[in-house]
């Protein structure tokens, strides 16, 4: 553990992860929620992740939760799963100059129609959690309107300017 929190001082991987991974709960309670897109801290979080976590898996119960409001444009769209909590829809979403990420949506959570509500190519803006479990187990979730205990921020999904909640 100790060279896992070297090792993201080493590479200066954000402020918030300074009390190293068995932090997070008071790195998500240090962080702060941008009020609109901040596309260029995603795209420092994610590289930042990439960098440390390249080529394994980040360690069984230790993950990296961050909030993040992005903007970017739909490139695909997959069907909805059910998964323990509830149906989602799932979309991939580029955002200027960082990697395409997953959006999961929790259709049982939102105000919004029937799967799906994106289309390739809609503008959208996201609001909710970016979770980094390893290269390619990433993504953006809590895109609904509620809070938990361990969860402070409530998300969202604008599509073309509608908002879904």
């Amino acid at each position: 553990m100790r060279s896992v929190r070297s090792t993201l001082l080493k590479y200066g991987v954000l402020a918030i992860l300074a009390g190293g991974l068995l932090g997070t709960h008071q790195a998500q309670a240090e962080a702060s929620m941008p009020a609109q897109c901040d596309n260029a801290r995603f795209v420092n979080d994610q590289t930042a992740y990439a960098q440390q976590f390249s080529h394994k898996q980040v360690p069984y119960g230790q993950h990296l939760d961050l909030p993040e409001h992005v903007c970017g444009t739909v490139m695909q769209v997959y069907r909805a799963r059910r998964s323990r909590s509830g149906m989602h829809g799932y979309f991939l979403m580029s955002v200027p100059g960082g990697k395409p990420i997953r959006v999961v949506s929790n259709l049982d959570e939102m105000k919004a129609p029937s799967w799906p509500w994106v289309k390739t190519g809609d503008q959208v803006e996201v609001q909710g959690r970016y979770y980094y479990d390893g290269p390619s187990r990433q993504g953006l979730d809590w895109t609904h309107h509620g809070t938990s205990r361990k969860w402070p921020w409530s998300g969202f999904v604008s599509v073309n300017g509608q908002r879904y909640e």
